[in-house]
């Protein structure tokens, strides 16, 4: 089992930063490829970025390619997304998500382990 606590949401104005982290417990972190995702009101839970074990491979949606950064240290069993140049459409519940092995993917289905969330609040 391997159980994730997100943190770090809020509210911004369009155009600032946020970082959000997620802090990882039970099994060996690096067992893991991990994944950022977000789900808006009333839409489909869907991909922003995702990270292998090692951190040498990274996937952006291009939604917020260029303007967020997902980065891992496998020492503190944390993930982060430095969120940039935010815009209103990026408005909501960021999770983070652990998929067992050396792989990564974007795909939803293919993550083992869930956190419960983070609400991030854009306003223009």
């Amino acid at each position: 089992q391997v159980q994730l606590v997100e943190s770090g949401g809020g509210l911004v104005q369009a155009g600032g930063s946020l970082r959000l982290s997620c802090a990882a417990s039970g099994r060996t972190f690096s067992d893991f490829a991990m994944g950022w995702f977000r789900q808006a009101t009333g839409k489909e839970r869907e991909f922003v970025a995702a990270i292998n074990w090692s951190g040498g491979i990274t996937y952006y949606s291009d939604s917020v390619k260029g303007r967020f950064t997902i980065s891992r240290d496998n020492a503190k069993y944390m993930v982060y997304l430095q969120m940039n140049s935010l815009k209103p459409e990026d408005t909501a519940v960021y999770s983070c998500a652990a998929q067992l092995g050396r792989g990564v993917t974007t795909r939803i289905r293919s993550y083992d382990y869930w956190g419960l969330g983070t609400q991030v609040t854009v306003s223009s």
